[in-house]
């Protein structure tokens, strides 16, 4: 059965962001994730999440200065002690939250650093922040995102990602497969998450173009969401879209595809 947790870092923007949890419930959303909950005091994010019966399915780790456009640091040499620092952080919001798993953002490549020292460097932070995070039950995961978005992103594609997990050898990092990305990066959505379905323990989703709600655009959700259930996925779906017309006029697209 599908599950659907509502991305509150996209969605419900035009209200502050505490009030989305109450929104979210109120659409019937029975969990949400978000991008980064390090700007609030756990007790705050905790008593919003117990008041309405969410759960938080997913955040990331500290990914650097997102103002300035920096989309994580895990591939930057120079920034390990940063990255490390941002792994606890991470690890007391989880525990607190009950976040069973918590994803990596690769980062855009800086200009002076060469592909092989990237590469490197993701792997060894990965695997630091696989055992610190297991040693307390939560799972790590990475995202490939595509590079029309975020031109430079360091980890675009699904088969690099799942070669990276294996050069870490930790069995505690997991694919995060987000449909919009990767139908923009590879298409074959369906014989990709098909083949690699056991290192995919998160989905999120958007239509393409535009980023919106699932039925805007080219992509067949209905295809998928029947293709998730065939296949006993039982993670959750993350709805990380743009709201083309508001959030709540939106939100008919779950009927229509027989999900909610």
């Amino acid at each position: 059965m599908t599950k659907l947790a509502a991305n509150l870092t996209m969605l419900y923007n035009e209200v502050p962001f505490l009030e989305r949890f109450d929104a979210a419930a109120n659409a019937g959303f029975k969990a949400v994730e978000f991008l980064f909950p390090y700007a609030f005091e756990v007790d705050r994010l905790r008593d919003k999440l117990s008041t309405n019966g969410l759960e938080l399915v997913l955040h990331n780790l500290p990914a650097g200065n997102w103002e300035a456009g920096e989309r994580g640091i895990a591939c930057h040499p120079d920034r390990v002690n940063e990255f490390q620092a941002g792994v606890e952080e991470a690890i007391r919001y989880a525990c607190a939250l009950g976040v069973a798993q918590v994803n990596c953002l690769a980062g855009i490549k800086p200009s002076f650093v060469d592909a092989d020292a990237a590469r490197q460097t993701f792997v060894s932070n990965l695997r630091h922040a696989a055992d610190k995070l297991r040693a307390h039950g939560i799972r790590l995961l990475i995202e490939p995102i595509n590079t029309f978005d975020i031109p430079g992103f360091f980890l675009s594609g699904t088969q690099q990602a799942l070669a990276i997990i294996e050069e870490t050898g930790s069995d505690n990092i997991f694919l995060q497969y987000d449909i919009y990305h990767m139908q923009r990066m590879e298409g074959e959505l369906a014989n990709t998450i098909k083949a690699n379905l056991p290192r995919i323990k998160h989905i999120q989703l958007a239509d393409n173009p535009g980023r919106n709600e699932p039925g805007t655009g080219e992509i067949n959700y209905h295809y998928l969401f029947q293709l998730l259930d065939d296949l006993g996925y039982g993670g959750w779906i993350g709805c990380e879209y743009k709201p083309r017309a508001g959030t709540a006029a939106g939100l008919g697209w779950r009927e229509a595809h027989g999900v909610k």
